[in-house]
């Protein structure tokens, strides 16, 4: 009876210990408060009339942030979709409407910042990824993703390990499929002492500088067809 007794205490521990995870495990933030910047794309596309089979950048900040995207691709029909503090869950939620529509070449991805920052896990943030590319390929099996890695950044540096676990896991899984890339810039922004190059971020330690941006060019351009 006693044996009996503690196999259900432990039972309902864990039980216990499985509900509280779930509760307190960070929740995806409602997509709607992008929709004013997603209206503007829409709009902006019916004004002029996007690229045939572009290369589109989309993601947080650090892509809406590459103001010289086209001119750092010159040679390349690139779009820039990208709309500050976003999840990947945005992009999952957002990619019927600016990033399918264009029949992209390809899809060039940086989000996952903002999810470590907001707590989510590694796992997590490979979870979402893997939804948003089944549904883009979902619509066009050919559509070729690249992910480029969660950079390293003087704000979350606190963060490294489970942003290097993420980015591990992403790189693991675009390994799987031909169609995926998994692009370092992680490596070449960390200085000789292992951590970030202070040159690279401006003043909020987080978001980068034209040198920041001059690294990802040069990492970025040989994946694109």
């Amino acid at each position: 009876m006693r044996f009996r007794f503690f196999l259900t205490a432990i039972a309902l521990l864990a039980g216990l210990t499985t509900l509280h995870a779930a509760e307190t495990a960070p929740k995806n933030v409602d997509p709607a408060r992008f929709e004013k910047d997603i209206a503007a794309f829409e709009a902006a596309d019916k004004s002029n009339k996007p690229p045939r089979r572009p290369i589109v950048f989309v993601g947080s900040s650090s892509i809406r942030m590459w103001k010289t995207l086209a001119e750092d691709f010159p040679k390349h029909k690139v779009m820039n979709r990208g709309f500050g503090g976003s999840h990947i869950s945005d992009s999952i939620a957002f990619a019927d409407r600016i990033v399918i529509p264009y029949k992209p070449r390809m899809v060039v991805m940086y989000a996952g910042d903002n999810d470590i920052g907001g707590g989510k896990s590694p796992e997590q943030v490979l979870a979402d990824f893997k939804t948003f590319v089944a549904k883009v390929q979902d619509a066009d099996n050919k559509t070729k993703i690249a992910y480029i890695a969660i950079k390293p950044s003087l704000k979350r540096w606190n963060l490294v390990e489970p942003i290097k676990e993420a980015n591990k896991l992403i790189a693991e899984f675009c390994a799987t499929d031909k169609r995926l890339d998994y692009i370092d810039i992680f490596t070449p922004m960390l200085g000789a002492d292992g951590k970030p190059k202070p040159e690279l971020y401006i003043k909020d330690g987080l978001h980068m500088t034209p040198a920041g941006y001059a690294i990802w060019t040069e990492v970025i351009k040989p994946y694109l067809p």
